[in-house]
């Protein structure tokens, strides 16, 4: 019973939040923050990806959202792009489904 339900947990975290546990700014760990408390206030399981942490993240943080410069909190299903932290926190601002929606879930 156990493997399967390990297996069946894992099958249902498709949200990636890229963040960076090393940050002088105040704005970033702010966002960042609000970020996890609004996933969390939906019940919705996240993938926590540091980029200060592992190698390549920044990277593909940055190639998946077709953003050389973007920087964290970015939000993704998968390897499909949903967006930053602004639109996150206006999804949230309108609904539930909305934030679901933002999400691609």
């Amino acid at each position: 019973y156990m493997g399967v339900f390990n297996l069946c947990n894992l099958l249902t975290v498709s949200v990636q939040y890229y963040m960076s546990s090393v940050s002088s700014s105040m704005a970033l760990k702010k966002h960042q923050q609000k970020a996890e408390m609004i996933l969390q206030s939906h019940n919705i399981p996240f993938e926590a990806i540091d980029i200060s942490l592992i190698d390549g993240a920044k990277e593909k943080m940055r190639e998946l959202s077709g953003n050389p410069t973007a920087v964290p909190p970015q939000f993704f299903n998968g390897d499909t792009y949903c967006g930053d932290f602004t639109a996150l926190e206006e999804a949230n601002e309108e609904s539930a489904a909305a934030v679901r929606t933002f999400l691609k879930l």
